[in-house]
């Protein structure tokens, strides 16, 4: 059964996902790349810059696993973007160049529309704005009976687990401080509805998986 998921999302010992001001040369934010120092020597994000090796651990078992069997994904305008506002011009197509790594429908939340981009290797930037439970309705007809994945950033998938819309979360634990930004962690209420059932740590980081009660 197709579930609504969150993968390999990142935050560090003190619950942020992101730093403050993050810009085209600073994505995270401020003192927040470090949370992501675990992914970034797997074999799974070496291949999608065109490397060959990286390590195949634990880490790279997680990281390989957030994109199976995902039809379509939803993020935040900051994830797919460092530029506030109306689009001033339409040039940003997003971090990831003429090949993102999606490969299926992405539904980007924004309250300022801007036409679809369509990429050949099968990714879409659809740009909508609405509730969590109307953007979900949109991803999960395009999905083709698999999973949607809530990418982030923050407030995305803080919006989402809020909302008990998320079936099951892969949350990753940085063993780093970055002092402030964008919480995850803290004051979503979810506590009763939602239960850890399992964690495995690395020389870099610690994987919870958090499942919806049934």
């Amino acid at each position: 059964m197709a579930k609504i998921v969150v993968r390999a999302f990142a935050c560090s010992l003190d619950g942020f996902g992101a730093g403050l001001q993050q810009s085209q040369s600073e994505p995270f934010g401020k003192n927040a790349i470090q949370i992501m120092s675990w992914f970034f020597p797997t074999h799974t994000f070496q291949s999608m810059v065109g490397g060959e090796k990286g390590s195949q651990g634990l880490d790279d078992s997680y990281a390989a696993k957030a994109f199976v069997d995902v039809g379509a994904s939803i993020m935040g305008r900051n994830m797919f973007s460092p530029l506030r506002g109306p689009w001033v011009n339409e040039d940003w197509k997003g971090w990831w160049g003429d090949n993102p790594p999606f490969k299926h429908p992405v539904f980007v939340l924004t309250h300022h529309p801007r036409p679809s981009l369509e990429f050949k290797n099968g990714t879409s930037f659809h740009f909508v704005n609405g509730s969590p439970e109307e953007v979900l309705q949109q991803a999960q007809a395009v999905a083709g009976g698999r999973d949607v994945k809530v990418n982030g950033g923050v407030s995305t998938v803080r919006a989402f687990w809020k909302a008990r819309l998320l079936d099951e979360l892969h949350l990753v634990m940085a063993p780093v401080f970055v002092g402030e930004g964008e919480r995850l962690l803290g004051g979503l209420g979810v506590e009763k509805d939602y239960q850890v059932v399992s964690f495995e740590a690395s020389e870099a980081a610690v994987h919870y998986r958090i499942v919806k009660k049934v």
